[in-house]
């Protein structure tokens, strides 16, 4: 992780809701890859586009360096969410993943969700 100063964040990776990104990411990955053959471009490919959009555009709105741009880049990682979410349950109705695998990465994306709509007011009071 990166460096903390008298607790100021100094780099996105210090970001707890980016490191569960990351970690929704491994595991999105991890039951995808059992997916059909004929997914490989299908449902798998846009599962995991959804899930690396979730921490990258977390990552990218915290460069931007002001606060509305940050917002910006949150909505779209809370849409991002959002598609992951449809995903996830449309695999799981196809029986592409388990109900319990589901139900604990569909928990994660309402985790970071909250944590980005809480993040989202915080810097709009902060402008």
């Amino acid at each position: 992780m990166g460096e903390k100063k008298a607790g100021k964040i100094k780099s996105f990776k210090d970001l707890k809701i980016w490191n569960k990104g990351i970690k929704l990411i491994e595991d999105v990955y991890k039951v995808s890859k059992s997916f059909p053959k004929e997914e490989t471009y299908g449902l798998r490919s846009q599962l995991r586009r959804s899930a690396v959009s979730i921490p990258s555009n977390i990552a990218e709105g915290f460069a931007r360096f002001r606060n509305k741009e940050y917002r910006k880049f949150l909505y779209i990682s809370l849409g991002s969410c959002a598609e992951l979410t449809t995903q996830i349950i449309i695999a799981s109705r196809l029986k592409y993943i388990e109900k319990t695998k589901a139900d604990t990465i569909l928990s994660g994306i309402d985790e970071i969700s909250k944590m980005t709509t809480n993040l989202i007011k915080k810097l709009t009071t902060n402008d």
